[in-house]
């Protein structure tokens, strides 16, 4: 038996090879550029004859200035954005779990109508309801505290579409038979259900995670002490006090940034089966 020649690349995927080499080149160079930088003097950075690409000399010192800074709180500014994030990956995957559920496999009066206004409000911008949001947790006394962080963030109008997209395709048949079973509609939304969402769940969990500990806007509005607040606002704050030392800021990009990088290398699995799994049908 012959071995299988191997066919010759065509040019439209080399091609296509060359854009996404290019594209992954421009997004990964900035990023692996800000980690160098934080090990490099802030003259080294600066000095256009001394400007490479990786550091002439490593010096942890800009890292140490940080994390021994007694100004800077930051082991409860961490507590404070994982607090944040992890409370909306919680409640808003389970509400949308919920309501992707009822609007896959339920029929009720106004059902349709009911489920496309919910995905307008995707269309409304976050500046139209700030005011109005803010005036709400100032009457509750919920400002300048995290609980106001959360407490108007249960639910998420793109995670019940995406729920619901990805549900609609389970066999309504499954459903029927634990019916019969007798199990009620709570064991098959928690036993049945939500076991064969886990790459989907993963997947929107990891977006909220994202969104959450990159928010910037609302956190400066309502957070007004540093104890409070989450690390986006504090870095505007820390740069503000170090424009001089491009070094420091680097480096307290970078342990923004990290936590991030974690969460994303650790699921990255479930989100490539997450997208790939949730065709947009029905």
């Amino acid at each position: 038996m012959t071995a299988r020649s191997k066919s010759p690349l065509k040019p439209y995927r080399v091609a296509i090879y060359l854009v996404l080499i290019v594209g992954c080149l421009l997004t990964v160079i900035p990023f692996v550029w800000t980690i160098l930088a934080s090990f490099k003097s802030h003259a080294e950075i600066i000095n256009p004859a001394t400007q490479t690409f990786f550091p002439r000399t490593f010096t942890f010192e800009n890292y140490t200035t940080i994390l021994t800074d007694p100004t800077l709180p930051l082991a409860r500014i961490y507590f404070n954005s994982i607090f944040v994030a992890s409370v909306n990956v919680v409640t808003q995957t389970l509400t949308s779990a919920l309501f992707g559920y009822v609007f896959a496999k339920f029929q009720f009066r106004y059902k349709r109508l009911l489920f496309w206004y919910i995905v307008a409000t995707m269309m409304i911008p976050f500046q139209l309801t700030m005011i109005p949001s803010y005036l709400i947790l100032l009457k509750f006394n919920l400002t300048n505290n995290l609980l106001g962080m959360v407490a108007l963030s249960w639910f998420n109008a793109f995670g019940i579409f995406l729920m619901r997209q990805f549900m609609i395709n389970i066999p309504d048949e499954l459903l029927d038979a634990a019916r019969v079973d007798g199990a009620n509609e709570w064991q098959i939304f928690l036993r049945i259900v939500l076991p064969q969402c886990g790459a989907i769940l993963a997947t929107f969990g990891v977006l909220v995670f994202i969104s959450n500990w990159n928010a910037y806007l609302w956190p400066l509005i309502i957070l007004r002490d540093i104890e409070v607040r989450t690390l986006p606002v504090i870095l505007t704050w820390y740069n503000d006090r170090h424009t001089a030392n491009l070094g420091i800021q680097m480096a307290a990009s970078v342990l923004i940034i990290m936590p991030i990088l974690v969460v994303y290398l650790i699921m990255n699995r479930w989100v490539v089966r997450g997208f790939a799994l949730s065709g947009i049908k029905g």
